[in-house]
């Protein structure tokens, strides 16, 4: 069976996928991949289920070989990526050959991803194959570390596409939690005002963010009780400071929730770098449901917006089009750029 060799790894580097729900009753959250929708980008750009297992990397860096041909997806948060010393274009597809070292770094925050034709056949715990470090499910790899690859079932390989906008902050839409009412409407719209950045800390369990003027919270914060709690919750912690909880947090919480970030923003969340602003939006119901549906559609058809990273001629019916020998073309672009 083809396997990787992990020769060197930075701190956060795991394997993810997208989770194990289904287990809140037993005080395990969802977990999987900080940005689900990488993964579905990887799945695009390689062919295959989203659901097969990929390494996440959170800010640091990894290098490893690979003992046979192997095609590779680079999603998420842009990176620097060599094989064997020769550069690679991310949010792109790849062929590796065999014993190739592949090597990753540079990230400026965020989580990138690196997928495999086939996946990583790591062994399920509950169902999946994420690490969850919160309820000490796996671990962080190491150099030595050694892991089977899946059965290959594509070919294809050179493909890109222009990915989905969550790298430098914007808006989060959010929906009302069962708390959110108890908040006065001042407060409110002050939260919905103010422009948040990323706070040092933060981590797959959630992240809290900073503002320059005052912090929010309920007179009636120490009383609420304990109740369930998922991914996209705005906590207010007793400092006054939002924390948005991500994929390994915790089941149950007592701290008042404002708002509830839809799933389909949270990848904007956790991709900003710590500089962007990031400000929030409440949306009924109904409006969240048509948000989510709309992603969902929209992450179905990746695969029909792939682009080769080197077109051939003989498929370019606009060949013209393109500037090819110096700056000659057809002379169309001319003509939009008059007035």
């Amino acid at each position: 069976m083809a396997e990787v060799t992990i020769q060197q790894a930075g701190p956060g580097v795991t394997v993810q996928d997208m989770g194990r729900p289904g287990f809140l009753a037993q005080g395990l959250s969802r977990g999987g991949a900080a940005d689900r929708l990488a993964l579905f980008e990887g799945a695009a750009l390689l062919g295959q289920d989203s659901h097969l297992a990929a390494f996440e990397i959170a800010g640091s860096f990894l290098s490893l070989t690979a003992s046979a041909p192997v095609r590779i997806a680079l999603t998420g948060a842009p990176m620097r990526a060599f094989c064997d010393g020769d550069p690679l274009v991310w949010q792109a597809s790849h062929a590796l050959p065999a014993g190739a070292r592949l090597e990753m770094s540079g990230s400026r925050g965020g989580y990138s991803y690196l997928h495999f034709g086939g996946g990583l056949a790591v062994a399920q715990v509950l169902g999946a194959c994420s690490a969850h470090l919160g309820a000490g499910i796996g671990r962080m790899l190491e150099a030595g570390d050694r892991l089977p690859l899946g059965r290959e079932r594509g070919s294809v390989a050179g493909m890109s596409f222009d990915p989905f906008d969550r790298f430098d902050g914007g808006l989060l839409r959010m929906v009302e939690t069962p708390q959110t009412q108890l908040f006065p409407q001042a407060q409110r719209e002050r939260f919905t005002e103010t422009v948040f950045r990323k706070d040092a800390r933060g981590n797959r369990m959630g992240q809290r963010l900073a503002n320059d003027g005052d912090g929010f919270g309920l007179q009636a914060g120490l009383s609420i009780l304990s109740e369930a709690i998922v991914p996209g919750d705005i906590q207010i912690t007793g400092d006054g400071a939002p924390f948005v909880l991500l994929s390994e947090c915790q089941t149950t919480g007592g701290y008042p929730r404002i708002g509830t970030v839809l799933p389909c923003d949270l990848p904007r969340l956790v991709q900003a770098p710590a500089s962007a602003a990031l400000r929030f939006a409440f949306v009924t119901f109904e409006e969240a449901v048509a948000l989510e549906r709309a992603e969902a559609k929209r992450r179905a058809d990746l695969g029909k917006h792939l682009q080769p990273l080197i077109r051939d001629p003989h498929d370019m019916t606009d060949l013209l089009a393109y500037q090819l020998i110096s700056g000659v073309t057809d002379g169309d672009d001319l003509e939009r750029k008059r007035p």
